[in-house]
């Protein structure tokens, strides 16, 4: 992809020089990859467990559109859960504390959601994914702390918007599963936010981000027709 990956973006590093993703841009990314994931999860036919999602698994096109890729570690989510174990183990700072505690190793959805969380978190603060990122950002948003680790070169000024995010984000960073929200969920607030943003969205042009069906194949990735998906899952097994 031609802009690289969204983690290239976030963390600077030696090499291309970028300019910093505006707030509104950071959630329309955002609310893209929750998109995807969330067809995966429930609109694909078979439900699709991506396991190991994480900023440099999310790429970014010319216009900076969100395509999720890394498929190598999926899984199908099986009613027996313990077919999606021990093998997959995901990428530390973005694992599901519940799948790291429980005996049986399993992964569901919700492990998808915990992943995510993880990388709003990386979106709003521009800290690196290390172990204890949850925690930190849990922390700073339950002690109302959290304005002061915001980007404030990339929030401009839209403190309330960022709020909410945050929020989302700590709701699908949960211990417990349960407790979670879906991925439909949360693609459905990131996209009131972003719309709540007005002109900002896309630099000077209000637009309704939600993808339309048959564009939702897009954004899993420039080769991944579910088609694609199914043929990695079921070759990796």
């Amino acid at each position: 992809m031609s802009e690289g990956t969204l983690y290239e973006h976030i963390h600077e590093k030696e090499g291309k020089k970028r300019s910093p993703l505006r707030l509104a841009q950071r959630l329309k990314i955002a609310a893209e990859t929750a998109e995807a994931l969330a067809f995966l999860h429930h609109d694909a036919g078979m439900q699709i467990i991506h396991s190991d999602v994480k900023t440099t698994k999310i790429l970014l096109d010319e216009n900076l559109t969100a395509k999720l890729s890394g498929f190598g570690a999926s899984r199908l989510g099986l009613e027996d859960e313990n077919q999606i174990s021990t093998l997959v183990h995901g990428t530390v700072g973005y694992e599901d504390p519940e799948y790291l505690d429980s005996k049986s190793n399993t992964l569901t959805e919700k492990s998808d959601v915990y992943s995510f969380g993880v990388v709003l978190a990386e979106l709003l603060t521009g800290l690196e994914p290390e172990k204890n990122l949850a925690r930190f950002f849990v922390g700073l948003v339950e002690g109302g702390k959290l304005d002061t680790s915001l980007l404030e070169e990339i929030v401009e000024g839209h403190f309330v918007i960022a709020r909410k995010a945050a929020d989302l984000a700590k709701r699908c960073l949960k211990p417990k599963r349960k407790e979670r929200p879906s991925m439909k969920e949360v693609a459905a607030e990131l996209n009131r936010l972003v719309r709540a943003m007005g002109p900002h969205t896309s630099g000077g042009e209000e637009a309704d981000i939600s993808p339309s069906p048959k564009d939702i194949g897009n954004l899993v990735g420039s080769s991944a027709s579910i088609a694609s998906v199914w043929d990695t899952i079921t070759s990796a097994e």
